[in-house]
């Protein structure tokens, strides 16, 4: 019976050292800082970081992320999705949330705070490479299959995370992953085993809840309960539930500043 107990103990020992202690370190750090306390009281203004569409002529693509408020905050990001053909004299901006019609067409700033968070560019691109994403993301986003009332559910999805991730997976050639606290962004409706979303490695994953991944662009992660561990290979770092990843600045185009 003893023998048995040691394996168990090591797994969850294991388990609380991974996954358990640097989130609750990410919470503690968390709780020191001054954030908006209420969806009304939080600033939701452009960045300024987005010209005028006028202004650009050329079509673009972003995918951002910004950490989201209240308890939320200390697992979790909120990402949404901007375009613009070329010439267009508009940006269009595409989230999803838990309320109301879930997916929202120009319901900020394209480049707006989350929460009162500036967000993170995860992904950049602009003309010809833009121009060719766009009418893929644009059938991803129609065809998306959680667009309804009530098929947003926070964890472990559909949520924010879930939607832009399906974008990305529409896309493989970006070579793009959300951030590794994006939690929801692993949920799939059914057990998978198959290439992973950049198409440059291997995943194991069961609802998004338990998985594992290893993969150029995604480097190794593992899932627990929707919390991300794990190391980035492409560009030298660590990921840390709550924190997301830390290391060397990644790779990743940044918008262009205001005109």
């Amino acid at each position: 019976m003893r023998a048995m107990r040691r394996p168990t103990k090591k797994i969850v020992l294991t388990i609380l050292a991974i996954f358990l202690f640097p989130l609750a370190v990410h919470g503690a750090l968390y709780s020191f800082h001054s954030r908006p306390q209420s969806y009304d009281r939080a600033d939701w203004s452009s960045t300024g970081t987005l010209p005028a569409a006028t202004a650009y002529p050329d079509a673009r693509v972003l995918v951002m992320s910004g950490r989201t408020g209240g308890w939320k905050g200390v697992f979790s990001v909120h990402s949404w999705v901007v375009l613009k053909s070329e010439n267009a004299r508009s940006w269009r901006r595409y989230d999803v949330v838990g309320w109301g019609n879930p997916v929202r067409l120009n319901g900020w700033a394209p480049d707006g705070l989350w929460f009162g968070n500036k967000p993170q560019v995860v992904l950049d691109l602009r003309g010809t490479d833009a121009t060719n994403a766009i009418p893929k993301i644009e059938a991803a986003i129609k065809g998306y299959n959680y667009a309804n009332a009530g098929d947003y559910r926070i964890w472990p999805g559909p949520n924010s995370n879930t939607f832009v991730a399906t974008v990305l997976r529409a896309i493989p050639e970006a070579e793009t992953i959300l951030p590794a606290n994006a939690v929801g962004r692993d949920f799939r409706p059914l057990p998978y085993v198959g290439l992973t979303d950049s198409r440059t490695g291997v995943e194991a994953s069961l609802w998004g809840i338990v998985g594992i991944k290893v993969g150029w662009v995604e480097g190794v992660e593992m899932n627990f309960l929707g919390l991300v561990a794990g190391l980035d290979l492409r560009n030298p770092g660590v990921k840390l539930p709550g924190f997301g990843r830390v290391g060397l600045p990644q790779q990743t185009a940044t918008a262009a500043p205001a005109r």
